[in-house]
């Protein structure tokens, strides 16, 4: 049964589900955020730009919509994956940060951003979200971490020297951790939350750099504009299907 909260809540409940259009969302961000920035030689800033209208749109929809909506909160996911990416690349590469010193700003974002939540609202939420102020902290955080994300898979890749298809591996058993931590300890669902979805980014990010990187540099070369277009697909076809079964599970309730 559905409580009144969950009706209301405006995130997807936390499923396997969840966790699979997450990651796809996150190798989509990195394929297509290339796509723009270097297949079509827009550079990191135009990009970061295009790919941040298109956030403002998607968010401002899912912001305005009064429950939980796949479509608009899916995009949204998209958006930030995407203007992660690009904005990750312009502060390593355009200006010259590095991954290290990036990594590094983008975490203390992402940590200041979780405890100023925390003290306004008294909790940090991340399956019931109901309120505009919890839901402004919820896409703010993410557009953070899934930016952090990229400049963590990128130093694993490069200058650690684990390379895509090795740290795709490093960041898949971290994320197997988190998970063997909500099944066997007391540690607080939302730092694990949170904790998973930072994870989930870098492992899209060398999933995505692992197929569309030329063949010297350890990639499959496979084209950044149809891995896009294949992954986004598979994407609506899982959200889709995901859609169905709750509005059958919701009919025979």
């Amino acid at each position: 049964m559905h409580g009144r909260d969950d009706l209301l809540s405006k995130v997807p409940p936390v499923t396997l589900a969840f966790w699979i259009v997450k990651i796809l969302a996150t190798t989509v961000g990195e394929t297509g955020g290339d796509a723009l920035s270097m297949t079509l030689n827009l550079g990191y800033a135009v990009s970061t730009l295009i790919f941040l209208a298109f956030f403002v749109i998607t968010v401002t929809a899912q912001i305005a919509s009064k429950r939980y909506h796949p479509v608009f909160y899916w995009a949204v996911v998209v958006a930030t994956t995407t203007v992660g990416t690009t904005t990750s690349d312009y502060l390593d590469r355009t200006l010259g940060l590095g991954y290290v010193k990036a990594s590094i700003m983008l975490l203390c974002g992402v940590l200041a951003v979780l405890a100023i939540w925390h003290f306004t609202t008294g909790r940090i939420a991340f399956d019931n979200v109901t309120n505009r102020k919890d839901e402004i902290f919820y896409w703010v955080t993410i557009l953070i971490s899934n930016t952090l994300g990229t400049a963590l898979g990128d130093f694993t890749a490069d200058t650690a020297g684990m390379g895509f298809e090795r740290g795709a591996l490093i960041f898949a058993a971290l994320i197997a951790l988190v998970a063997a931590a909500h099944y066997f300890t007391k540690i607080p669902g939302s730092v694990l939350f949170w904790a998973a979805y930072i994870l989930t980014r870098p492992l899209g990010a060398t999933l995505g750099d692992t197929l569309t990187k030329p063949h010297d540099m350890g990639g499959l070369a496979l084209g950044r504009i149809t891995s896009s277009l294949v992954i986004a697909a598979g994407m609506i076809v899982l959200v889709a299907l995901t859609m169905r079964r709750d509005q059958r599970q919701t009919a025979t309730e």
